[in-house]
């Protein structure tokens, strides 16, 4: 049995006994529903009937959407069902995680890059007081992960940098703010991303470190959150060998992913750390997980193997009619299925969920002055001149009046970031122009003619993290070999180019003289950014990772 009246649910005797007595009067089919954490795709009554109250399941989650329409759907939801659920939300930059008019307060590494660990707090307390006010009550953050690897596609902005020290206060930090508003906190991803240059979404990835290498860093973060009374911990579809083998010195040379290893769930996070909360998959639709062994047996294996909840399925239905059979044929054992139940409505206890259900405060804190004072402040500490070797800051009109303004990458962000910032520079007195890709009709390649046309070209790179790429790198549009997108002009103009995603962007452009992170595309940020390269406010950001890859020529 779990002791529920330990770290980290603290449970009264009369508490304990009403979760035993719940568990006791649970239907099979109630049992292996609380296992489960679909992802609700509407937020329409009749859906969320036939789509997910009818599989009675632990918990939900929404992506981002109207606040509103998310606040009702989560109180139908709760109002429905015999046992209250855990709503989740990836609220790793604000309330923008789940209110698509809620606060965006910064990235991880945005957050980071202002020195200042006390907007790690305010970025705790506002993702997770604008996610209670729409009905969330588990914050899928913070990121815990160390950026290693400037190649990895997938931790980069989301991570608080390369430092595990700087990680360890800023977590600290975040869940302060979570345990304040009564949301729980999901500290992921376990065993650590960021070390090798792959995505666990579309394969299992490694995390490559000594055991002693890794008590070092990512130990010492878990260690310390769970001691802290982290309720619950996230486990990423990454391999460990080095704690895989020596807490089972038979394990096999393939790639095995925590979220099916024993040996790093009940051995490494049970046993060594004393990890007493719930553990949860990260999304079992990822590859990393789906191609470790068949559905049908990875499914029951992960929750004998250690975790308790799994996240997302393929088809619910289908899910749920494994993991039915998998008990009844005994591939899942009575102890471990009472083990999970008792950590999942131990949290839900610890939560207040079986008093309180519905959302605590008003929508209005989604556009809280404060808060939105709160991201204008980050932006202006996170803004990071990385270089500046040809002098060219601070901008004005009258040294380079026309401007050529050019947007790298394909996020849906293209539109309104490039629009957004295109106006500010007019409004400063530039006259702009917008890269557009060349043509049989509109090609001209003459180094003359460029020359008479622009006197700057200002690149947005704007290539943001997001699951299931290869990479984050930038990409050239050529036409016959040509192209003014490729920056081949560096010598003929003076080039500036303004990261508003990924910090590694340098390693691809050695050429241009002039470059900033600021990790988000915010229209905020972009105010911040417009504001530095005006001259009216200094540069404050300190790089919370190496922008310059290891590679010294990259500084000059």
């Amino acid at each position: 049995m779990v002791d529920l009246s330990k770290k980290p649910f603290y449970l009264t005797q009369d508490q304990i006994h009403f979760v035993e007595e719940l568990i006791d009067g649970m239907s099979i089919e109630e049992k292996i529903g609380q296992l489960f954490i679909p992802i609700s795709h509407a937020t329409a009554p009749g859906y969320l009937d036939h789509q997910i109250l009818k599989y009675k399941p632990g918990g939900v989650m929404f992506r981002p959407g109207d606040g509103e329409a998310l606040r009702n759907a989560h109180a139908y939801l709760q109002s429905r069902s015999r046992i209250p659920m855990l709503v989740g939300a990836n609220l790793e930059s604000g309330g923008s995680g789940i209110a698509a008019n809620g606060t965006f307060l910064g990235s991880q590494m945005e957050v980071a890059a202002t020195g200042d660990a006390e907007n790690a707090y305010r970025l705790g307390k506002v993702a997770c007081s604008e996610g209670r006010a729409v009905g969330v009550n588990w914050a899928f953050a913070p990121v815990v992960d160390v950026d290693r690897n400037w190649r990895n596609p997938i931790t980069n902005v989301r991570t608080y940098g390369d430092d595990p020290e700087r990680v360890l206060r800023c977590a600290m930090q975040y869940k302060k703010g979570a345990d304040e508003e009564g949301v729980a906190v999901a500290i992921k991803h376990f065993p650590g991303d960021g070390i090798d240059e792959v995505d666990h979404h579309i394969l299992t990835s490694v995390n490559s470190l000594s055991c002693e290498e890794w008590d070092e860093s990512y130990g010492k973060i878990y260690q310390t959150l769970i001691d802290d009374g982290a309720q619950t911990v996230m486990v990423g579809h990454i391999a460990m060998p080095a704690y895989q083998k020596k807490y089972n010195p038979d394990f096999p040379d393939e790639l095995i992913p925590a979220s099916l290893s024993p040996e790093l769930l009940k051995g490494l996070l049970r046993e060594k750390l004393g990890f007493n909360g719930l553990i949860t998959t990260d999304s079992t639709c990822m590859v990393g997980f789906s191609s470790a062994m068949a559905r049908r047996r990875a499914l029951p294996h992960c929750i004998e193997s250690g975790c308790d909840m799994l996240l997302f399925n393929k088809v619910l239905a289908e899910d749920i009619q494994y993991m039915t059979e998998a008990y009844e044929q005994g591939e899942v054992s009575e102890e471990r299925l009472h083990e999970a139940l008792e950590r999942i409505l131990g949290l839900k206890m610890s939560l207040g969920l079986f008093d309180e259900r519905g959302a605590e405060d008003q929508l209005d804190i989604l556009s809280d002055p404060t808060h939105r004072a709160w991201a204008a402040q980050v932006a202006d500490e996170s803004v990071t001149l990385v270089k500046d070797t040809q002098k060219l800051l601070p901008l004005s009109p009258e040294k380079t009046r026309r401007v050529l303004l050019e947007i790298m990458g394909d996020s849906p962000s293209n539109e309104r970031v490039l629009s957004y910032m295109h106006r500010k520079l007019e409004a400063e007195g530039f006259q702009v122009e917008d890269y557009v890709h060349e043509t049989v009709e509109n090609h001209d390649f003459s180094v003359e003619t460029f020359r008479s046309k622009y006197d700057l070209v200002l690149y947005l790179g704007n290539v943001e993290n997001a699951s299931n790429q290869v990479t984050n790198r930038l990409r050239w549009f050529t036409f016959f070999g040509n192209g003014n997108n490729c920056p081949w002009f560096t010598a003929e103009r003076p080039v500036l180019f303004v990261s508003l995603a990924n910090p590694y962007h340098l390693v691809d452009i050695p050429q241009v003289k002039t470059y900033i992170n600021a990790y988000a595309n915010d229209n905020v940020v972009l105010d911040a950014v417009v504001e530095k390269l005006m001259g009216r406010s200094p540069f404050k950001g300190l790089s919370p990772v190496d922008p310059f890859c290891g590679k010294d020529y990259l500084k000059y």
